[in-house]
């Protein structure tokens, strides 16, 4: 057996092929990418979820070997009795006469805190190293971010614009305006339908992926219909995937990025680029896919508008790093946040989509059929239905981090926690993201093949989100009257007939209770 000088850890989530690591073979240094159970088991997840971070791992691992490094890649088969990742590392630098283990900061904070936990135990020189992959850097975080206070996106948003010259001409942003998001709320008609392109899939076979999770018992959810996984899985199949987006999807992305439709089965992407898993499993750069959509805008400007390449940057550069530094500035007190004291446990149809709610059904069993839903489903149709009835936001986060391909704790919590379900007492969002059915039955076609009614408030036919909107703002009256970007809703709430109120509050109060049964 050869020995190493150092042990250096990847991630399944630090697929990075620019990392400096690689800059140089060094034959004292060995690489190791490892299944481990602990990494399945810390929620439940979706098969399709498991099966992209094992398969992206597997694909790496290959490319740094043919790369000539040398690398040390395990299964389950060969960690199953390794009870942790520390128990693990430890391991494998006694089997390879290892002095020293190398790994690059986790972007979770469970992870961060298990190998500081290990660094100050072991016996072996350890050093961590970042990932190099995000834009914000990790020390500058409290330097842009304040505990437990609100930070608005927008202004840093334009600040990175700035320090990256993304979209700029000289100080000020390309075309005179920094958002361009009130041109981007479109909803599909007839036609928009017929042109939504078919998305950028693979077969990507995972069967003895899914075979050694049997084997070890590991508990998940959902399938992959023929044992193909269609996520791209390797950078080649990554990169494949953003050009797609440029050349087919891009010119219409910012346009339509908020709609939502039930009428097309051929693709639940509709004009998203599908790069979300690959960016978070950092096959891709954020700054790399963004300068290749803003070369294809320029290159293009006569099918490519502003207004589409600044919604796609805006929740790279913007939101993406945003809520990472949101997640790092607040942990570990931001995963107990719980504001609005909310309870509720979530309901059956969240693990088979069988409610009567076609704007839910639709939207949860795409999520559980695909591990996928692009922010608007997530946010204003799932998010909002768990917010009004109040959705212990615990079991929120757990089935959002379980359910979506793309989700990692840095990512979904703040989106989950802050930004839906508005359990960080206003740290991300000025105020809730809440909604009746009119706002469903804008922004998709949702409403005309729903059993419920959307223009009806009360009555056995009435959309369940018109009575529970008005019982959720009614309930935190006290909180969030005083808010002026929302203070018009207890203008128009106090206008109704107090019969009406009460029967919309009764009838909230029974959709509530009764809440596996909508």
């Amino acid at each position: 057996m050869t020995n190493y000088k150092t042990v250096r850890l990847i991630l399944g989530d630090q697929l990075n092929p620019s990392h400096s690591w690689f800059k140089h073979k060094d034959n004292d240094t060995l690489y190791l990418i490892a299944e481990l159970k602990q990494e399945t088991n810390y929620v439940k997840h979706h098969i399709q979820k498991l099966c992209a971070f094992f398969s992206a791992m597997a694909n790496f691992a290959s490319a740094l070997k043919e790369a000539g490094f040398n690398v040390l890649h395990l299964t389950l088969d060969e960690t199953h009795g390794d009870a942790n990742l520390p128990g693990l590392l430890t391991r494998i630098a006694t089997q390879y006469n290892c002095s020293a283990i190398e790994y690059q900061y986790p972007d979770e904070f469970r992870l961060k805190q298990q190998l500081n936990n290990f660094k100050k135990k072991s016996v072996f020189n350890i050093n961590a190293v970042d990932t190099e992959h995000f834009l914000l850097q990790f020390e500058q975080i409290n330097e842009r971010f304040t505990k437990n206070k609100h930070a608005t996106m927008e202004h840093f948003y334009r600040a990175m614009r700035k320090q990256y010259n993304i979209l700029m001409d000289g100080a000020k942003p390309q075309g005179g305006k920094w958002n361009y998001d009130s041109n981007n709320r479109n909803k599909f008609s007839k036609s928009d339908l017929a042109d939504i392109p078919v998305p950028k899939m693979f077969d990507n076979d995972v069967s003895s992926i899914i075979s050694r999770l049997n084997k070890h018992n590991v508990s998940y959810f959902g399938e992959i219909k023929d044992e193909l996984l269609q996520w791209p899985t390797t950078r080649k199949q990554a990169i494949d995937c953003l050009e797609y987006f440029c050349k087919n999807l891009l010119s219409r992305f910012g346009q339509f990025q908020d709609a939502m439709t039930d009428q097309c089965n051929h693709n639940t992407s509709l004009y998203h680029s599908r790069l979300s898993f690959a960016l978070n499993a950092k096959l891709l750069h954020p700054l790399y896919v963004i300068k290749r959509v803003i070369n294809e805008y320029e290159q293009n400007p006569q099918q490519i508008t502003i207004s589409q390449v600044e919604g796609f940057t805006r929740q790279i550069l913007g939101w993406r790093e945003y809520v990472r530094a949101i997640y790092w500035v607040n942990m570990p007190d931001y995963a107990n946040k719980n504001q609005l004291d909310a309870k509720q446990k979530m309901p059956h149809y969240f693990w088979n989509g069988d409610t009567k709610m076609n704007c839910l059904s639709h939207a949860l069993t795409q999520s559980l059929e695909t591990a996928y839903a692009h922010h608007i489903q997530r946010l204003m149709v799932i998010g909002n239905f768990c917010l009004l009835t109040g959705i212990n936001p615990n079991e929120v986060d757990n089935w959002y981090l379980g359910v979506y391909i793309d989700a990692i704790e840095w990512v979904e919590m703040p989106n989950t926690r802050g930004m839906s379900q508005f359990a960080d007492d206003g740290i991300i969002a000025t105020k809730p993201y809440s909604a009746s059915g009119n706002y469903i039955n804008k922004m998709s076609d949702y409403c005309k093949n729903c059993r419920y009614d959307v223009k009806q408030k009360i009555g056995d036919n009435a959309c369940p989100l018109n009575s529970l909107y008005w019982h959720f703002m009614d309930k935190h009256r006290d909180k969030l009257q005083s808010n002026p970007r929302i203070g018009m809703v207890y203008k128009n709430w106090d206008k109704q007939s107090s019969n009406l109120q009460t029967q919309t509050l009764e009838q909230a109060k029974h959709h509530i209770k009764n809440i596996d049964s909508l």
